[in-house]
């Protein structure tokens, strides 16, 4: 299975997102979002490429903030995916995303630094696909897990 993963979109519509995201995101079997998304036009034009799991950010519109939670675990061929956006200073933001979720996952999924992350730390994959004026990440979920972050220029 392939997950298109972006988060800090920062846009007010599909068309500012760069089009080489939006021609892989067609692609995938599911889009997670991380968060800042700043206007709901921008998840209602990913929900006419696919299927949407997606966290609010602390940039997010009240509308936005309300129609998505801060957190949320999901199961994707028996792994389990933790979504939020993350918040505070870049350092020590993988012990603070680590500490939203009191189940074991197997990745978390998060955003807010604007840099992107794709390591294994203690067993968990933390995932950062960046900001998308730069990149955005696929998640292959097999037997094992990879995480891939792509340039969006």
């Amino acid at each position: 299975m392939r997950i298109g993963v972006l988060a800090d979109t920062h846009s007010t519509s599909l068309r500012e997102i760069p089009q080489k995201i939006v021609d892989a995101l067609s692609t995938v079997d599911l889009i997670i979002h991380a968060g800042d998304f700043t206007t709901k036009e921008v998840l209602n034009g990913l929900k006419q490429l696919g299927e949407v799991k997606a966290v609010q950010g602390n940039m997010d519109s009240n509308e936005i903030k309300s129609m998505l939670p801060v957190k949320e675990i999901i199961e994707v061929r028996n792994k389990r995916i933790g979504i939020t956006h993350g918040s505070g200073p870049p350092w020590r933001i993988e012990q603070r995303v680590r500490g939203m979720f009191d189940q074991q996952v197997d990745i978390i999924v998060y955003g807010h630094t604007h840099k992107t992350q794709n390591k294994v730390i203690d067993g968990i994959l933390f995932f950062n696909p960046g900001k998308v004026t730069s990149s955005f990440g696929i998640l292959t979920i097999e037997e094992d897990i990879k995480g891939e972050i792509i340039s969006s220029r």
